[in-house]
């Protein structure tokens, strides 16, 4: 019976791997020329700073990555979607501060307060913001999860990889990883939807 367990557990790694590498071929770029542009970048929240205090990379190079885009005329807006489900935590606003200090105007700036899952952003952003087509903005490894789930829900999404952190910074984000693209997996197969929607924002 253990055994039994084991190989339907690796099975199902196996092909929730499978489906995200196959559905993402051709769409996750590391390069700004060689990225088509785009009227509105997707970018996914994170924190500010770690535990500790330090200034968390993943949310610095996130920043740089959107800059680099919008400097190059690959996105017109930028729609920010994170976690804000309390008071002192605010993914999105400290994102968009981040952004306007770099030069970014307020008026290209779009928040999301309930990106609770990137399956909430991706959807949200074609429901709510009205974006049919975006390109998502992260890490790699994050951006072929989100491009999948994307992609699933109809919608013509492509990645740009923001600048990854070293493999030791990295290794415990990059082991909840495998966990999360069988959830992602798990989440199309069962149709689950996100927490919230709302009333519609388009971004014109």
């Amino acid at each position: 019976m253990g055994c039994a367990l084991l190989a339907a557990v690796l099975s199902l790694f196996w092909m929730a791997n499978k489906a995200i590498e196959d559905a993402i071929q051709g769409r996750i770029f590391s390069t700004v020329e060689s990225i088509e542009k785009h009227k509105v970048g997707l970018l996914l929240g994170t924190s500010k700073l770690l535990k500790d205090g330090r200034t968390n990379l993943y949310f610095q190079y996130r920043i740089d990555a959107a800059v680099a885009l919008f400097e190059n005329g690959k996105i017109e807006h930028v729609l920010i979607s994170g976690d804000h489900g309390i008071n002192t935590y605010n993914e999105p606003l400290d994102m968009k501060n981040a952004l306007m200090q770099r030069g970014i105007p307020e008026s290209n700036i779009h928040l999301d307060y309930a990106g609770f899952r990137t399956l909430d952003s991706v959807i949200r952003a074609k429901e709510v913001f009205g974006q049919n087509s975006f390109i998502v903005i992260s890490q790699r490894f994050h951006n072929e999860r989100a491009v999948y789930l994307a992609l699933q829900n109809d919608i013509d999404a492509i990645g740009f990889n923001a600048r990854d952190v070293d493999r030791i910074m990295g290794f415990k984000t990059n082991c909840r990883e495998k966990l999360a693209r069988v959830k992602a997996y798990l989440d199309i197969l069962f149709e689950v939807r996100p927490k919230f929607l709302g009333e519609r924002i388009a971004i014109q």
